[in-house]
């Protein structure tokens, strides 16, 4: 028997020790990389080991139900201040350790969760539960772990049924038949959760690798092939598909929102509009909705490597489900650029720009730079007096596809300056002579435009070659590049940062973002996560260069079409409430910490506020402005050839109708008309 043990105990300290070998020969070779190739390279020392060691907790246990806090306190003795030197001396052990105590936390809810599932819970206990905005330590004591979940399932059970039915009193009747079945359903979940972190090995070491990435600065990551090959497909316009598209309920079920009729979904004739998809699997892993993180799920179903799909549905209130579907290439209507025309007395081209996707295999006519001038042609032949470009919740993509959409506007001259990670300043010029459409644009801008974007909008602002409205932009004014660890590896990857980019004038918008000629409230505005707002972003600075550019018109022109609008705005109904909806919005989400009694009562009372203002949000001013609104001439004839596309069109063409930042748009492009003659 003590032989056993003896061989047992070698045999799992090899296989740690194995693990821990390969973990150190990946993370060092992350750290060669970023070291070489990154644009501003760190030590890996006490700060790194620190900011390492608490965001990986963090993200492990960012509720603080998994860690006792002695577990905590005992790791963060060990480890906090000493990851950098078992990296630096290849000893990687740290990872079985954190691994080991994560997985006997887990164990331990696990044990306490199925006790809880064989009782029945008092819901009249009479108490509250706190909730804390940002990150808080860890304070479980372990005499205290199973009356922590007994109150977040209470609380759980409470939130569930208030969602089932407006009508309260009908809720307080029913609550213990409700009860006994909420309460199973949520526990049944937990222990899903639960199971698959257990089960999912990678994950740990890839989150692990990730966070060391992102201490260099939020933009550099680690990539597995699979997350890799989801990344590029959403920098294209064409993709292998499923030819779906989900949305998130109000209780985090994903469901089916759109089917493209000539995608494969729509094919096998089993999938409606509505269903519910419980699991998804590529044939080699099974995921469950309910358990799985929602990116592994949208990377499972995106990635291009997993060419066939099977996913387990229910419609209703029906039996599950299995279809079995093969992807095929597929044009992705949601980012693929198109144009319409706005008549107000005025005709204005519009043009809708969701990202700067490109052909990643060479094809420079399939990116996003020629899908522009496209459909401007198709405007100009319209005889359109002026134009104007929506980069609202443009994330960004390909910066040479930015660099050919400015060449479109700009005659000629310099447009950017690029400083790379051996700090050599370049300067970029107009790829194109002349200019595809000579007059004014007005360019329409969010805080979830970014990066190649605000790149975009800063050749544009600075050129006075636009009048950018909006709110102020992400902050990200830098490049990356996806690498493999080593030339032939093909499982390991990292995105990272490479070059800053700075505008002609030796300004950069880094961390603060592009600033509209003319700020305009947006909903949300206050919410959206920006660059600053990152631990580790790479900090505002300034070139001192003098680089002489032509300016499209005159300063003076641009201040007073800018100084019109801001009047016009301030005095506006429809942007004025959005100010007092964002205030609404900021109480409830920007609430530091609160409590709620745990009684059925004070949850669905919370709940209820919650669903007034989303409510409040959802049918926002969506009807009191109708703008004439219709396709070019070209784009009519298209339809009649692709009457497929004239739903997803109709549904375009509506909700532009109601925009009311065009409608400033077009105010700004007649006042240019009238003070052009003026100023020029």
């Amino acid at each position: 028997m003590k032989k056993i043990t003896l061989v047992l105990l070698f045999s799992t300290f090899s296989i740690f020790a194995q693990n821990s070998n390969a973990n150190c020969e990946i993370l060092l070779k992350i750290n060669k990389l970023l070291q070489n190739e990154h644009y501003s390279p760190k030590p890996v020392n006490d700060s790194l080991s620190a900011y390492v060691f608490d965001e990986f907790l963090n993200d492990l246990d960012p509720a603080r139900n998994i860690f006792l806090e002695s577990q905590a306190d005992s790791l963060s003795n060990k480890y906090r201040l000493k990851l950098d030197d078992y990296i630096l001396n290849k000893d990687c052990s740290f990872l079985d350790v954190i691994k080991k105590e994560y997985k006997k936390s887990l164990l331990r809810n696990k044990v306490v969760l199925e006790k809880l599932n064989n009782e029945t819970i008092d819901f009249n206990t009479k108490d509250s539960i706190r909730f804390k905005q940002g990150k808080f330590y860890f304070y479980l004591k372990s005499n205290e772990v199973e009356k922590a979940w007994n109150k977040k399932i209470r609380y759980e059970v409470f939130n569930d049924i208030a969602t089932k039915s407006k009508n309260l009193d009908s809720l307080k009747l029913n609550f213990n038949t409700m009860s006994h079945k909420s309460q199973k359903s949520i526990i049944d979940n937990e222990l899903c959760k639960i199971n698959a972190s257990l089960s999912d090995e990678k994950l740990f070491e890839d989150n692990f690798f990730n966070i060391f990435c992102n201490y260099f600065d939020p933009h550099t990551n680690f990539f597995s092939n699979d997350t890799k090959s989801s990344f590029v497909s959403t920098l294209s316009k064409e993709k292998l598909s499923l030819g779906i598209e989900v949305s998130l309920n109000e209780k985090n079920e994903i469901l089916i929102n759109e089917i493209d009729p000539n995608g494969p979904a729509f094919k096998t004739g089993k999938i409606k509009k509505g269903d519910q998809i419980l699991a998804v699997s590529n044939q080699k892993e099974t995921l469950d909705v309910s358990c799985s993180s929602l990116e592994s799920i949208a990377i499972m179903m995106t990635s291009e490597l997993n060419t066939n799909i099977t996913l387990t549905l229910k419609r209703n209130s029906g039996k599950s489900f299995k279809v079995n579907i093969q992807k095929q290439v597929l044009k992705d209507e949601e980012n693929t650029v198109y144009s319409f025309i706005v008549d107000r007395g005025i005709k204005v081209g519009y043009i809708k720009i969701p990202s700067f996707y490109a052909n990643f295999e060479g094809e420079s006519n399939k990116g996003c730079a020629q899908d522009v001038a496209k459909e401007t042609v198709k405007l100009i032949k319209d005889d359109i007096k002026g134009l104007v470009l929506d980069l609202t919740d443009n994330g960004g993509g390909s910066m040479e596809e930015a660099v050919k959409l400015a060449g479109l506007f700009i005659d000629y001259g310099p447009i950017s300056i690029v400083v790379d990670n051996k700090k050599q300043l370049s300067v970029i010029n107009d790829p194109y002579k002349g200019v595809i459409y000579r007059g004014p644009i007005i360019i329409i801008i969010n805080g979830n435009s970014a990066s190649a974007s605000e790149f975009f909008a800063d050749i544009m602002q600075d050129y006075n070659r636009a009048v950018l409205i909006g709110s102020t932009t992400l902050g990200k004014a830098t490049m990356q590049t996806i690498q493999p660890l080593e030339e032939n590896d093909l499982q390991h990857f990292v995105k990272l940062t490479v070059s800053k980019f700075y505008r002609i004038t030796g300004k950069s918008h880094q961390a603060v973002g592009v600033i509209p000629d003319v700020p305009i409230p947006m909903i949300y505005q206050d919410v959206f996560q920006k660059e600053s707002g990152f631990k580790t972003a790479l900090k505002n600075d300034t070139l001192d260069v003098r680089i002489r550019f032509k300016p499209y018109v005159s300063e003076e022109l641009i201040n007073m079409l800018a100084q019109k609008s801001k009047d016009r705005v301030a005095k506006d109904p429809y942007f004025n409430s959005i100010i007092a909806l964002n205030s609404n919005i900021d109480t409830v989400i920007k609430k530091t910490k609160f409590d709620i009694p745990m009684t059925l009562d004070a949850v669905y009372n919370n709940q209820n506020s919650i669903n007034h203002l989303y409510e409040e949000i959802n049918n926002f001013g969506t009807n009191d402005l109708n703008l004439n609104v219709s396709n070019s001439e070209y784009n009519k004839s298209l339809l009649l050839i692709y009457p497929s596309l004239l739903e997803y069109n109709k549904m375009q063409l509506d909700n532009l109708r109601s925009n009311h930042y065009l409608n400033e748009a077009i105010s700004i492009i007649a006042d240019f008309k009238i003070l052009r003659r003026i100023y020029n």
